[in-house]
């Protein structure tokens, strides 16, 4: 993920990227990780990957334990997009759940996609277990309701999670909900046992390194620049060449016009999170006691959770079309002041911004492009599991073996209202009408 620019910027920058990671607390407390080296020649492999993120990362690590000869781009370092940049939570399903896949897919099709939805944070769990990777790995997320609605809703996810698997589930009344987040704001919640939370970008790094342990190739500030297609396709960097049988796409947000048949159904967006000072141990114990990550329920959600040393990690918000507010303090600092009123006084020592990128129906597109060209992306700010899940998908397709990525790549996808330029106010005028719903409560 490149610094908060339009689509277009994107597309440029992704030539002429920065030379670190954004000035984020993950940033500031990553694990340390050796400049990886530029694509300067001519290359042939099995498969060539396109972004060292989640979905790349993950794909690569598959691929590799599958047997195949695998080369990464990126066109800046390891996690420098959406996959070093969110909140850290490990939060199961997709952007929209499995009961709303359901009505377009039908009840048999959808037990598919149930039994997909809380794969992508075992996966997690494997890598972290398989490649000791550091990343202050915690366990127990919480969706927090607002008000009665929302808590009716609950109970009607955990009905659903728990028909498609999920036994790990407990709802809160308002005096449990109190017990695990000190705010007044919540009236219950549901507790995921299985969700949790990481440090995003050390979990990439980590990731990065097994690829390499492998034996797979990562490139660094080796941006994609054209694609030549074919059998075998061949992608060219500003530098070098890679020559391969199979090229996954998984530039998400900043992919830019190098696909341009992947951009008319998704539009970038941006989000923004901030991380306080150290807080005492009286201090962290008395806000979350159990240490569990936090969402809340709203359309336009806040999201908060500790860091391994204990700061108050909070993030919400959205920014349609990836522009870069001018002041994320005061975005931000109200929201999370709204729900721990008690840290007023508290400073805030970092603040980021990072884009995701969204479809219309909130669903990730998954595809191929000709015979040998795999594409997925549009998480839609619910990528952490699903990124890891599709790179299994990915592995999976390349070996022969297609129903679960042609389940996904069967969802119906259409294009925004008007393109992309009118995908912002569009996109916008919806938050707006959910937004005021999420405050009355209807």
């Amino acid at each position: 993920m490149l610094e908060q620019i339009g689509s277009e910027g994107a597309s440029q920058l992704m030539q002429n990227p920065p030379l670190e990671h954004t000035a984020s607390y993950y940033a500031a407390s990553a694990n340390v990780s050796a400049q990886r080296d530029v694509l300067t020649d001519d290359v042939i492999t099995d498969v060539c990957i396109i972004g060292a993120g989640y979905t790349g990362l993950s794909s690569a690590l598959h691929l590799l334990e599958a047997g195949f000869n695998v080369t990464v781009l990126e066109a800046a370092r390891v996690g420098w997009g959406a996959s070093g940049r969110n909140g850290g939570q490990i939060v199961n399903s997709y952007s929209r759940d499995i009961d709303v896949i359901e009505k377009t897919v039908g009840a048999e099709k959808a037990k598919l996609f149930g039994e997909m939805a809380f794969e992508g944070g075992k996966i997690i769990r494997d890598r972290i277990d398989k490649y000791n990777i550091q990343c202050d790995l915690k366990n127990g997320g919480v969706f927090a309701a607002l008000n009665i609605k929302q808590m009716r809703e609950l109970e009607h996810q955990k009905a659903l999670w728990e028909r498609h698997g999920n036994d790990q589930l407990e709802m809160l009344d308002t005096t449990e909900i109190r017990s695990v987040v000190d705010t007044q704001n919540y009236v219950g919640g549901l507790l995921d046992k299985s969700g949790g939370h990481i440090h995003p970008l050390n979990l990439a790094l980590g990731e990065a390194a097994a690829v390499e342990s492998l034996g797979g190739k990562i490139y660094e500030h080796s941006a994609a620049i054209r694609i030549e297609r074919g059998e075998p396709v061949k992608v060219f960097t500003d530098k070098g060449s890679v020559t391969a049988s199979f090229l996954i796409v998984a530039g998400n947000a900043y992919l830019g016009g190098l696909m341009p048949e992947l951009r008319a159904k998704s539009m970038p967006c941006g989000t923004q999170v901030v991380a306080t000072e150290p807080l005492t141990d009286l201090q962290a114990q008395s806000l979350l006691p159990q240490d569990y990550c936090v969402e809340d329920c709203n359309y336009l959600l806040d999201y908060f959770r500790l860091s391994g040393d204990k700061r108050l990690i909070y993030g919400g918000g959205v920014v349609y079309g990836a522009r870069d507010p001018a002041d994320i303090d005061a975005i931000i600092r109200p929201k999370m002041l709204n729900t721990f009123p008690q840290l007023s006084q508290v400073k805030i020592d970092y603040r980021w911004t990072g884009n995701f990128l969204m479809t219309l129906s909130r669903l990730p597109q998954v595809g191929r492009v000709g015979s040998n060209i795999y594409y997925s992306q549009g998480c839609s700010g619910h990528g952490v599991t699903y990124t890891h899940l599709a790179g299994r998908l990915m592995s999976e397709m390349m070996r022969g073996q297609a129903e679960r990525f042609d389940a996904f790549a069967s969802l119906p996808h259409l294009p925004f209202p008007g393109g992309h330029m009118l995908s912002v106010p569009f996109s916008a005028l919806g938050a707006w009408y959910y937004t005021v719903r999420d405050k009355f409560g209807i």
